[in-house]
């Protein structure tokens, strides 16, 4: 028997690419599923299922720092995942569910899966109170990413289009990680479930160099025919002065990918992952 998946967050880059990998799957957005509502999961038939994903968050960070926002970030962050947990348990499902280098304050240079939670933000709080909702679901995945690129506005469509306009921005240097594009991460989902590996939390990036913002947006302006010195390094400091409502940043957010690659998950490089997202960004043009 073939595994039956119910995915929630299907208007987001991650929820599209999952719809798109598992075309059988039930996909739910806001519209049809309140992940936030305890009588939404009341109307599913959960026999039909065995895995539920949860691709869906509130991810604005600096949004999340008022009191309106805060609450919002809570309620799908943290207190969505907990129903979702319980329902796991009461139906049995295995639940995926994704985190955020976000729940670290970014003080330790590499963050391994046990590091204890120390975030920053409201937005890293509620993801942090997530993950430990997902734990309390006894088959569960916690992939726990950073620097998501996939289909739609995102750092290298933003950078691609201020190179396109002749804009020469600033962009901090002292935030250092890795990109992690949608699709490794959907691959490390289907392979976490087929290979039925041990339930817990599993880092998730793409491999290789750790580097910052401004070397990413440097290597973007020359992918796009532009001089890299258009781009000026500054610190998180410089960027946000003078700058209301601004929640603080992790400043190291490598992750190890040691566990992942035990599984026998083999991430690719970023670099190798955004000459293929570059292609098909082309190619949409």
């Amino acid at each position: 028997m073939s595994a039956s998946y119910f995915i929630t967050g299907a208007n987001g880059q991650l929820g599209k690419a999952l719809t798109k990998k598992y075309p059988e799957a039930t996909v739910l957005g806001r519209d049809s599923f309140d992940i936030t509502d305890p009588a939404s999961y009341e109307s599913i038939d959960w026999s039909k299922y065995d895995t539920l994903i949860n691709a869906a968050a509130m991810t604005n960070v600096d949004g999340a720092e008022s009191p309106e926002g805060e609450r919002l970030a809570r309620q799908v962050n943290a207190d969505a995942v907990q129903l979702m947990a319980d329902t796991a348990n009461k139906h049995d499902l295995t639940l995926v569910h994704i985190s955020s280098d976000y729940v670290f304050d970014g003080s330790q240079e590499f963050h391994t899966e046990d590091e204890v939670f120390t975030p920053l933000s409201n937005y890293g709080k509620s993801k942090a109170n997530g993950d430990t909702a997902a734990a309390t679901a006894p088959k569960h995945y916690i992939l726990r990413t950073s620097w998501v690129i996939g289909d739609g506005k995102n750092f290298i469509s933003i950078m691609k289009s201020l190179a396109d306009q002749n804009i020469k921005p600033s962009v901090v240097n002292d935030q250092i990680g890795r990109l992690t594009f949608v699709p490794t991460l959907v691959d490390a989902i289907d392979h976490l479930l087929n290979a039925r590996a041990t339930f817990g939390t599993y880092n998730c990036t793409n491999s290789g160099e750790s580097v910052s913002w401004a070397e990413i947006a440097k290597l973007i302006f020359q992918k796009s025919g532009k001089n890299p010195d258009d781009v000026t390094p500054v610190t998180t400091e410089e960027y946000y002065a003078g700058k209301e409502g601004i929640a603080p940043r992790p400043l190291q957010s490598t992750l190890v990918l040691d566990k992942i690659i035990a599984t026998g998950f083999e991430p690719t490089d970023w670099r190798s992952e955004l000459d293929v997202y570059w292609k098909h960004m082309e190619e949409q043009s």
